[in-house]
């Protein structure tokens, strides 16, 4: 559902104090006399929309955490304040920079969710796609933020690695388990153009061992009592990522720093990518005004990656018809193979569904 009120916020942070090979996110080593002047623009480009009273904030990047303590100090400064009481406040952060100190300017200016990034818990695979953290070390991490107060933290592990087995994916799942955490997200390693590993020409997993993996990964998350909200994502009851469900839901959205893109008076708007220009405050690259057929994409594309699908009546408000009659051929289609289920009031995928979501949602596409 869209709306014209702005409650959430996106900082990107585009510095790293390493790349790795598969990561295709705007980013830039870490070097302070690119990181204050940047600060400097972000903080002006936050000024340019006015914003206050928000309902969620999520620093990404990048590394928020490359930052140093005095420069991720004056960040949290800035937005912390705009941040409504109960909001959701969500800081990324890669094991090797979360150092006692920064948790603790996180925790003493409201953030209140972290979203460490781990990827595998096997130090061999983490040596191998350029990661400069073991296993322990994320442990002890995660430990420290939980003693210093932290009761919301999400960890990211990727899976479809190359020679990567079922007994490691196994193994990798099991462990994360064991972390305790309020929420995982979980992904397939994707390669894309212009990153190390597509210039080595490593290859992504064939579809049927991608799905074999997934559907063990599924079963598992489910048995330790993590709920898959999103085709990605898992959590503990409650422990939704109130930000993340921004976009899911298709609603408004500000976003700024370099390469962030936004939402916002149903335009959709991508920042620059050039650093020079972004420091001389020339900071969208891209906009585009959504047409009634680009948001009825939109709104099929983020609502059908959720568990729960949409609303009927949502869906009728918006678009002024009634989605079981517009699309009847190839909703009984669907929930004849077992790829989606209608009820009086929602419609949503299957596991099955989900599985093959792209190829869904092409057909729905045809038909707009």
């Amino acid at each position: 559902m869209t709306n014209s009120i702005n409650k959430s916020l996106y900082i990107h942070i585009p510095f790293c104090e390493h790349l790795c090979p598969y990561c295709d996110f705007t980013k830039l080593f870490y070097l302070p006399k690119f990181s204050k002047p940047y600060l400097e623009s972000l903080f002006k480009e936050i000024d340019s929309y006015k914003l206050s009273d928000l309902e969620t904030i999520y620093i990404g990047g990048g590394t928020p955490t490359s930052l140093s303590d005095e420069e991720f100090e004056s960040l949290l400064k800035k937005v912390s304040p705009l941040l409504k009481i109960g909001g959701e406040f969500t800081c990324e952060a890669n094991v090797e920079n979360l150092t006692k100190e920064k948790l603790s300017l996180m925790a003493s200016y409201s953030v209140n969710r972290l979203s460490i990034g781990i990827q595998s818990t096997h130090d061999e695979r983490l040596a191998e796609i350029g990661r400069f953290h073991s296993f322990k070390k994320a442990q002890e991490v995660i430990q420290l933020a939980c003693e210093i107060g932290f009761k919301n933290i999400n960890v990211d592990l990727m899976y479809g690695f190359p020679n990567q087995n079922i007994d490691e994916v196994i193994s990798d799942v099991k462990n994360i388990i064991a972390l305790n955490t309020e929420h995982v997200s979980i992904y397939s390693l994707i390669v894309s153009p212009g990153t190390l590993f597509f210039n080595k020409n490593i290859k992504e997993q064939n579809s049927d061992e991608s799905r074999r993996f997934y559907d063990t990964i599924l079963s598992l998350m489910r048995e330790a009592g993590f709920e898959r909200y999103e085709i990605s994502n898992f959590s503990k009851p409650g422990y939704e990522s109130r930000h993340n469900l921004v976009y899911w839901h298709n609603q408004e959205y500000c976003g700024v720093g370099l390469g962030a893109s936004g939402y916002l008076n149903n335009v959709r708007y991508t920042n620059t990518k050039s650093l020079k220009k972004y420091l001389q405050g020339q900071y969208i690259d891209e906009k585009e005004e959504l047409t009634p057929q680009l948001l009825e994409e939109d709104y099929l594309l983020t609502h059908l990656r959720l568990k729960d699908g949409f609303s009927l009546d949502e869906y009728r408000e918006l678009f002024h018809v009634k989605f079981d009659e517009k699309y009847s051929k190839l909703i009984s289609s669907l929930n004849k193979n077992k790829y989606a289920i209608i009820t009086p009031k929602s419609f949503y995928l299957t596991d099955d569904g989900l599985m093959i979501m792209d190829a869904i949602l092409l057909d729905f596409y045809k038909l707009l």
